[in-house]
């Protein structure tokens, strides 16, 4: 039975560590562009840079959450009130933006699982690697999103 269950752990492990051959990493690395497109180094890379960006977002949420909870008392004050609560409101407006952020960041760690990140959702052409630094949530190419706005801009203006 102890033959089996180290059986179990080693193969565990060793497809553990076949899965993410790309986590040695230099720390100076950037995506270049003479490299195959979403090689491992590159997928590797984003992947890391979307995870510390939710890492710091989380963050930001618990200490938002526990600032609104310090900061609910009596004030008598009506005009201090008043700043309060558009400071208080002002705060879970910018949550709720992270919030969404968190969950575009998510949808784009599970496209680098499956395979899809850094190609246009609209497209299929590969996004440009500037903007998937400056932006890795982008889903599509610089002119497949100015395309999408302007269709946006025509629409609301109806």
């Amino acid at each position: 039975m102890s033959e089996h269950t180290t059986d179990t752990d080693v193969v565990g492990h060793t497809e553990g560590a076949k899965m993410k051959p790309e986590s040695f990493l230099p720390e100076d690395y950037r995506p270049a562009e003479d490299e195959p497109f979403m090689n491992d180094r590159q997928l590797e890379y984003f992947r890391r840079k979307l995870l510390n960006w939710k890492t710091e977002l989380m963050a930001g949420s618990r200490d938002t959450i526990e600032g609104l909870q310090d900061s609910t008392r009596n004030i008598p004050d009506v005009a201090d009130r008043a700043s309060e609560e558009t400071d208080r409101a002002l705060e879970l407006r910018t949550r709720d933006r992270q919030r969404k952020l968190v969950a575009k960041i998510d949808a784009a760690l599970r496209r680098i699982d499956e395979g899809e990140f850094g190609y246009c959702q609209v497209t299929g052409d590969p996004i440009s690697l500037k903007r998937l630094d400056a932006r890795p949530i982008a889903t599509m190419t610089l002119e497949a999103q100015e395309r999408h706005e302007r269709r946006e801009k025509v629409h609301r203006d109806d």
